[in-house]
Formats: structure tokens, sequence, C-alpha cells
């Protein structure tokens, strides 16, 4: 499902390149950057926010990821500080990056909570719904598949949404600001019929989850953001930045410069090629 994932988003980022100013080359780079956040956002933000004490006692857990445990909070600072990062060695200011990023991130999102469905992990509150289901990794009771319904709003439907919205050159910060909302609102329902975490339950008033407690700042920058963005009104440019720019100037300058020929071997060449003039009889 990972691989799926970062495949999605490469494909992705890769049509939507040039429309929006992008090189088709910088993808590549951009979905590493990407994928290193994912991952070890993800790891830490778990070993953080969901089980600190397990992984203080054993810190060398935290390299198992074969056992599990990945937070999309965690991975979503991960990618933002890769994209900072990315920005800086690039050129392009931090929101020109996440705005072109964001409507990425949907698709994948789908793939890794139908990997929970397929784990049989990540399972609802007990249910008599009639699309219940049984998992037997947590017992005999018919439970909301809520993994389901994360796959299908923070995937399917966000996708939908983003993909609407970023059809066109939009406000800096406006995409951005979509996607947090968007993505906390979603996630902030779904938690009612989730179970939470092991090891966590519910933290506040009998129903308030780590998950909420997460989502609620996303919820309030998505808005931040979005008010921000049309206040301001830039419109994100659409050429290349200057320090790219610069850089193709001069990757095409030294390429002139080594096909070129040296200037005693023009020299020589133009004396062989040149014609003595006929003398009169």
């Amino acid at each position: 499902m990972y691989l799926a994932a970062f495949a999605s988003g490469w494909w992705l980022a890769w049509w939507r390149a040039q429309p929006f100013g992008w090189r088709r080359d910088e993808v590549g780079d951009l979905v590493f950057y990407a994928v290193m956040g994912v991952i070890i956002g993800g790891r830490l933000g778990y070993v953080v926010f969901y089980d600190p004490a397990t992984y203080l006692a054993n810190p060398l857990q935290i390299f198992f990821l074969q056992r599990g445990g990945m937070s999309f909070h965690g991975g979503l600072v991960g990618v933002l500080i890769a994209m900072a990062i990315y920005a800086r060695r690039t050129g392009r200011s931090f929101f020109m990056v996440t705005d072109f990023v964001a409507p990425l991130i949907p698709p994948g999102l789908f793939f890794g909570r139908i990997g929970n469905f397929i784990n049989g992990e990540l399972w609802g509150a007990p249910s008599d719904v009639p699309w219940a289901m049984i998992f037997r990794t947590a017992d005999a009771q018919p439970r909301h598949p809520s993994m389901l319904y994360e796959a299908l709003l923070e995937g399917a439907a966000l996708f939908l949404i983003l993909a609407w919205f970023a059809r066109r050159p939009r406000p800096i910060m406006a995409v951005s600001g979509v996607f947090l909302l968007g993505y906390g609102v979603f996630r902030f329902a779904v938690e009612f019929v989730r179970v939470p975490d092991q090891g966590l339950g519910y933290l506040f008033l009998d129903w308030v989850t780590m998950g909420q407690i997460l989502s609620a700042p996303m919820i309030i920058l998505g808005l931040t953001f979005i008010a921000l963005a049309y206040r301001i009104s830039t419109i994100a440019p659409t050429t290349v930045p200057a320090v790219l720019a610069e850089a193709d100037e001069s990757d095409a300058q030294q390429q002139a410069d080594r096909s070129a020929p040296t200037r005693g071997s023009s020299h020589k060449a133009s004396k062989k090629t040149r014609k003595r003039p006929n003398k009169r009889p």
C-alpha cells in the first residue's frame, strides 16, 4: 500500500507539473523528499503521540517498522519539514511547494486505509448497522469498518475536492488550507465511531480521542490559511524560479563550452579549409 501511495503521488506530480510551473525532472526529487518525510515523521509521530512509554523503555523498537505503528499526523509534520528543505533548495516559497503537493496526498491516504482494512486494524466501535463487519483481530462483535470510512472520506472525497479546487491557479496557501480543513473535519468525524488506540482510550469527556486532539489544529490552520490566502490574493507564479533558471542556463553554457572547438583547433581548421587564390598565368 505504501508503494501504491508513492507511485500515485509521483504520477499525479508528473501530470500536474507543467501546467503549474514545475519541470517534470523535478518530480523525482520532490517525491524522494516526501517519502523520507512520511516514513521518518510517521514513525516518530507514532512513538511520541501514541506509545512513548513503550519506546522509551525499548528504544531499539523504534526501528522495527515491520511490527507496525505509523502516525498520519507525524507523517504530515515530517513531510512539511521535508518540503521546507526542498523549497529552500529550489528557490520556491514554502507554500508554493505545499500547494503543489497537497492534491497528491489523498490517494496515498486511500491506499493506507485499505492497508489498515486488510490488516484488520484500527477497527470501529460495535454497531448494528447493515454494513457492520466482524474483525477477528478484535472480537466476534460486528463493528463499524472505520478504516473504510476514512478511505472514502480522507482519500476519495478529499481527492475529488482538491482536484476540483486546484484545477486552476489559486492564491498561495489556499490549496494547503483546503487540504488541512478537509482532512481535519473528516478525521475528527470518523473518530466518533472508531475505537481509540490501544493504551490511550478516550482522553476527555469519554469521547475525545488523540486523533481529534491532533485534527483540531488542522481545522483551525486550514481556515486561517484560506482566509489569509484570499486576503492577500497572491497567485502562485507559473514560471520556473530564478535559481532553477540560472542553473539551467549554467548547464546549457557548460554544455556549449564542451561542444565548442578550441581556439587553436578552429584556427588550424580555418587554414586547412581556406582556398588559395589562383595565380594569373
